[in-house]
């Protein structure tokens, strides 16, 4: 099943999401359903949130950029807690399925360690670098509620509030489903 985007404007997207327990109905195939709506949606990440539930799990395969991380990695992580970020910061201009037609760069540190389990709730304390590092960093935002546009100096917010008004009102079309908020 390929959910709809949530994009912004909508609560969900600043809400502070909920750890899953063993008990979630169906996770296996929540998770695939996340996949096909990534794919679906030409993205290399998605955060339950995106699809509307405030639960603490997001997606990531990048194996198919292997030009930009020889060591691509596709998985999904329940629960994720970031324990450490260090290396030096970099910028890379990001996008977000929940704010199409919208790219800007972002500085974040290059390397994390971070803790969280896998579907079969195996848990895992790892370490990524480089393009892996900046789409788990960015998944992981979203489950706190963060946007990329929210790392944006106050006068680029500016500029880009009639963009971020007219995707809240449903006034883009990306090449994906979305839902718009309040509708």
């Amino acid at each position: 099943m390929i959910y709809p985007i949530t994009v912004y404007g909508d609560p969900i997207l600043r809400k502070k999401t909920e750890p899953i327990t063993k008990d979630f109905k169906d996770l296996k195939g929540f998770i695939q359903n996340m996949f096909d709506t990534m794919y679906a949606s030409d993205g290399v990440g998605l955060a339950a949130p995106q699809v509307g539930q405030a639960i603490r799990i997001f997606i990531l395969d990048s194996t198919s950029t292997d030009d930009e991380e020889p060591e691509g990695i596709k998985k999904a992580f329940i629960n994720p807690q970031i324990l450490e970020k260090f290396g030096d910061e970099w910028v890379m201009n990001e996008g977000c399925l929940s704010l199409p037609e919208i790219r800007e760069d972002v500085q974040r540190p290059e390397s994390i360690r971070i803790k969280y389990m896998d579907e079969d709730f195996n848990e895992y304390d790892e370490t990524y670098s480089g393009f892996n590092s900046r789409v788990i960093q960015h998944e992981y935002d979203h489950l706190d509620g963060i946007l990329f546009v929210d790392y944006l100096n106050p006068l680029r917010k500016r500029i880009l509030k009639t963009k971020l008004t007219a995707i809240s009102k449903g006034k883009v079309i990306p090449k994906y489903r979305i839902k718009v908020p309040g509708k």
